[in-house]
């Protein structure tokens, strides 16, 4: 039986804990907050962001928890300044033509991109036919079969691609898409636990890679202008090309 001075002494000891643990409780919480960007994004339920699969080991990347970097860990990757300036112009040069002649559509077959117009191409100029090659080689295994055209995917500013899983009757494991013209968030989200996502940060001239779970078992998708923000950052987006690898169902 405790006397009346140790019977303070626990209490005292038990009200600091629980001061201590309201405090974290709340730090967590505004770290959460800095990540989600805006009360608009979607809530990460339980814990703070994770940046990397260790502390600033990718600076492209963020989740919500450790286990959900480890489940895209080798899935996903993005390789910044993966072309140079020129070759972005090469490509921009044998594009705008054809895409100037298409209007924005603000409506899709299967409602999953807002403010578009696309386009595919297979016949390329010599500079943009290495630089395709160089997209292939890292991106996917050798001698995997490729879908033959590029699917070009432009972007009005004002256009964002809507949370959606590419279908497996025409997409392989792997997809690859360059960046032009901007800056974006991309956000995969697991279809089973949407508190469970990870962002990705499309620099201009990056080149991303995603890769078997993280292409079926994630919806992804680009972030509208409004929303897009990485840790917290604000990521303005234009308008936005996306040269886009695919390959075959095996």
């Amino acid at each position: 039986m405790l006397n009346r001075a140790e019977l303070s002494a626990v209490m005292s000891v038990y009200r600091s804990v629980r001061v201590g643990m309201v405090l974290g409780l709340g730090l967590v919480w505004r770290t959460v907050r800095q990540c989600e960007g805006r009360a608009g994004l979607r809530a990460v339920s339980g814990s703070a962001a994770v940046q990397g699969l260790r502390a600033g080991e990718h600076s492209w990347l963020c989740g919500s928890t450790a286990a959900v970097l480890h489940t895209v860990q080798g899935r996903v990757e993005v390789r910044q300044n993966f072309i140079t300036e020129e070759e972005e112009n090469a490509l921009l040069q044998e594009l705008e033509p054809g895409l100037k002649k298409k209007r924005y559509e603000f409506d899709h077959w299967d409602d999953a991109i807002h403010g578009y117009r696309e386009t595919e191409r297979a016949q390329w100029g010599s500079v943009c036919t290495g630089l395709l090659s160089r997209v292939r080689g890292v991106a996917f295994p050798e001698g995997s079969p490729l879908l033959g055209p590029v699917h070009v995917l432009d972007l009005d500013k004002a256009g964002y691609i809507k949370p959606h899983v590419d279908s497996v009757k025409f997409c392989g494991s792997t997809i690859a898409g360059l960046s032009l013209l901007s800056d974006s968030v991309m956000r995969l989200v697991l279809e089973d636990n949407s508190a469970e996502w990870v962002d990705l940060l499309l620099s201009r001239r990056s080149l991303y890679i995603l890769r078997d779970e993280a292409r079926f078992k994630f919806t992804h998708e680009i972030l509208k202008d409004a929303d897009s923000y990485f840790l917290g950052q604000r990521v303005p987006r234009q308008r936005r090309i996306s040269v886009i690898c695919r390959n075959l169902p095996v």
